[in-house]
């Protein structure tokens, strides 16, 4: 028998006592390099953790329930071959297969604050429940289900669990609050905005029920609570971006030979970091108390990242750090491991600022949300050829419209206006982003 190799938590971020919520492997099972072993749900998000090599799993000397930091040792791996065909990628396996409801319940496998990926159709441990300090069997429900029970002041041990093996979910949550078993206080129920009336649409005509794919089952939520919450204000400008892209195309033309591209993107956050330190309340959060402001000392960059299943906001850290070709390459990096569900937890927090681009797409304008706790987005959307009087005649120029997204409770409208004029400046001459 070959001598089996220790597989450990991975870097998780600045995560300690992480719960793990699905074990996909077991004894005998073989696995390829990358594929998910198990999965680890943070307050803010859910991690999947690769296999570092392919080879045969000896022994799982961990369940479902179990707390892991960095450096935990999770499974023992004999190297060798891998499984026979390549599974589907985690951006294929969004979508968690049914599982039948069983008696013991297990965590949430649900986060809201950052988007991730679960594999699905494996087999999983069963589950353990968790504890008090006075020996009595918890409610099995993830951090954010928590804290939204907390948020309504609801007993969690009165609700009774529709996720699979019996797990409490949001939807679960939100469903007592509407039964007769429990009246949410007057400060619980926000806006009080009522709910749209069910149809039966199939009176009308043919349809066809899609469940929506995990990424947006995460990111849902914590849009419409930003949405909800923040009171969003958007002022709109247009930057002249043609001298900045003829220099582009010239640092992109020499890229492509390196396997790499360079895009206007890189220069959207050169010119945002100059804009944060300016200005360093957009470059803030609001604290829990809403009687101050953080402000922040680093600049890291959330950029939007369409992916076959959804928007993902990898962050581009540091980017104050960095320049325009090394800032290139990890965005073509970033974007090939967000499209093939690659993206790790660490990978998705941090951000301070977010950038929210449709330049390949198309549009003229568009109401980006903020991405919470951030209290400013910026969104961009194709740049068009446009005539611009330069005091004699109409010339020929390209013109890139900016819209940026705000909390009008930290960013008042002459801010964000000056926020929006330093970035049409910078944008207008290439030699004021490179300073």
């Amino acid at each position: 028998m070959s001598v089996a190799t220790e597989v450990t938590v991975p870097d998780i971020g600045d995560f300690d006592d992480v719960p793990i919520i699905e074990v996909h492997v077991k004894p005998g099972d073989r696995v390829n390099e990358d594929d998910p072993v198990l999965t680890l749900e943070s307050d803010k998000a859910t991690m999947d953790v690769p296999s570092p090599l392919s080879g045969v799993v000896r022994d799982v000397p961990v369940k479902v329930g179990d707390q892991v930091s960095k450096g935990s040792v999770i499974l023992h791996l004999e190297p060798g071959d891998g499984a026979v065909s390549q599974p589907p990628s985690l951006v294929e396996q969004q979508e968690p297969a049914e599982e039948p409801r069983a008696e013991q319940p297990r965590a949430e496998a649900a986060g809201a604050e950052a988007a991730g990926a679960e594999a699905a159709g494996a087999e999983v441990t069963a589950a353990v429940p968790a504890t008090g300090p006075d020996g009595v069997a918890q409610p099995h429900a993830g951090p954010s289900v928590r804290r939204l029970a907390r948020e309504f002041g609801i007993d969690l041990t009165a609700i009774g669990g529709t996720g699979p093996k019996g797990r409490i979910t949001k939807d679960d949550v939100l469903s007592f609050l509407k039964g007769p078993a429990a009246q949410a206080p007057a400060s619980a129920q926000g806006t009080g905005i009522p709910e749209i009336p069910a149809q039966d649409f199939s009176k009308f005509g043919p349809i066809e029920v899609k469940p929506l794919v995990r990424i947006k089952k995460l990111s849902g939520p914590h849009l419409h609570r930003s949405w909800l919450n923040i009171p969003h204000v958007t002022h709109q400008d247009d930057a002249d971006i043609t001298e900045i892209d003829r220099y582009r195309k010239e640092l992109d033309t020499a890229a492509k030979a390196d396997g790499y591209r360079v895009t206007l993107l890189a220069f959207l956050i050169k010119a945002v970091v100059s804009g944060l330190k300016r200005f360093p309340e957009v470059n803030s959060s609001l604290n829990p108390d809403k009687d101050s402001l953080i402000l922040k000392q680093y600049y890291n960059i959330g950029i939007a990242v369409d992916t076959p299943e959804g928007l993902v906001v990898p962050v581009v850290r540091d980017a104050d750090r960095k320049g325009i070709i090394e800032i290139s390459k990890e965005l073509g990096a970033v974007s090939a491991r967000a499209r093939e569900g690659k993206l790790t937890g660490p990978d998705l927090q941090g951000g301070t600022f977010t950038i929210s681009s449709l330049g390949g797409i198309g549009g003229t304008a568009f109401t980006p949300i903020v991405n919470a706790p951030e209290v400013a987005i910026l969104g961009v959307v194709r740049a068009r050829m446009t005539p611009v009087w330069d005091g004699e005649q109409f010339v020929p120029r390209l013109v890139l419209p900016l819209s940026l997204s705000y909390d009008h409770r930290v960013i008042d409208g002459a801010l964000a206006a000056r926020f929006a004029r330093h970035l049409v400046e910078l944008l207008a001459d290439v030699r004021r982003i490179l300073l």
